[in-house]
């Protein structure tokens, strides 16, 4: 190869580097452009004897209103700081610094599921699995429950269920929660209606083991009565087999729904709970001026159609 040819292969090279670079930090910019104003990615703990816990939001977007990973964590980061002794930290997608994760008490996921789910990279399965491994607590909201069945056994070990594929469902429908069981999840929790997408129907852990129901839901329009006692669950905590706490809730769709202040303080108990935190009598702290919700929105939010 003379040296103009090879002088020709490394501009196209060094173009092609400087266009994926440009992407990058666009898609970079766009994604923290989103970020409510006031807050940070990835902040450090400044005190190691608070309770860290990381909340991981998916920076796609879908429909104003709807799917609201960021501003959706960004509510329960507000949550969460009425809590003494808890600091939340916001990572996008997939924490970028490896201190993030280091000494978490919980990590919370609220995220695409199915084949945009985070978990279908296996370094970030890893991750997770240390996470698991140290007793780290764990939440998943909406469709992060929702893997490749070949991933099935190993969230139902995490998690204490996963949404299948093709045995599975998922509808929206309004639900009405009147009465909650004996948890310190469900301290002073308000009953709540809200109208939400479901996923229901899930693989749970062999026996229902170390699996306890918090939530059912059953749509308005079934023909028929639910074929098992798990069928209409939507949301649940495990305690894991090797250690552990995990919470799921499987609505969160509406971003709406966080003006309802029950449905604020069971998403923050079951938070808390995951990360060894005693959650009060009364529940934890939740106040929101419900008129300033469109604030942790990146644009005005939709009606609250499907």
């Amino acid at each position: 190869m003379n040296t103009r040819a090879r002088w020709l292969v490394a501009m196209v090279f060094l173009s092609g580097a400087f266009t994926l670079l440009a992407a990058r930090t666009a898609s970079s910019a766009e994604a923290t452009s989103r970020l409510p104003a006031g807050f940070v990615l990835e902040e450090a703990c400044p005190d190691a004897a608070q309770s860290k816990i990381v909340l991981i939001a998916g920076s796609n977007y879908f429909k104003p209103g709807q799917h609201e990973y960021v501003g959706g964590c960004a509510v329960l980061m507000d949550m969460l700081r009425q809590t003494p002794g808890v600091f939340p930290v916001l990572a996008l997608d997939w924490p970028r610094k490896a201190e993030t994760l280091a000494g978490a008490k919980a990590v919370v996921f609220f995220f695409d599921g199915g084949d945009k789910h985070a978990w279908l990279d296996e370094s970030r399965r890893a991750e997770t699995k240390k996470l698991v491994d140290a007793g780290v607590g764990l939440v998943c909201f909406h469709q992060c429950i929702d893997v490749p069945k070949d991933r099935g056994p190993q969230v139902r070990d995490w998690m204490g269920a996963s949404f299948e594929k093709g045995y599975s469902q998922r509808a929206h429908w309004i639900a009405e929660f009147k009465t909650f069981p004996d948890h310190p999840v469900c301290r002073g929790v308000a009953p709540f209606r809200i109208d939400d997408g479901w996923l229901y129907k899930l693989r749970f852990a062999e026996g229902m083991k170390g699996v306890t129901p918090l939530l059912r839901t059953v749509s308005p329009k079934a023909k028929s009565a639910p074929e098992s006692d798990s069928e209409p669950v939507v949301s649940w905590v495990y305690e894991r087999p090797g250690g552990g706490r995990s919470f799921t809730f499987t609505g969160c769709h509406l971003h709406s729904s966080f003006a309802e202040e029950g449905y604020r303080r069971y998403l923050t108990n079951g938070i808390l709970w995951t990360a060894g935190k005693e959650v009060p009598p009364s529940g934890a702290p939740v106040g929101l001026d419900t008129a300033q919700l469109d604030r942790y929105l990146s644009a005005a939010p939709a009606s609250t159609g499907k």
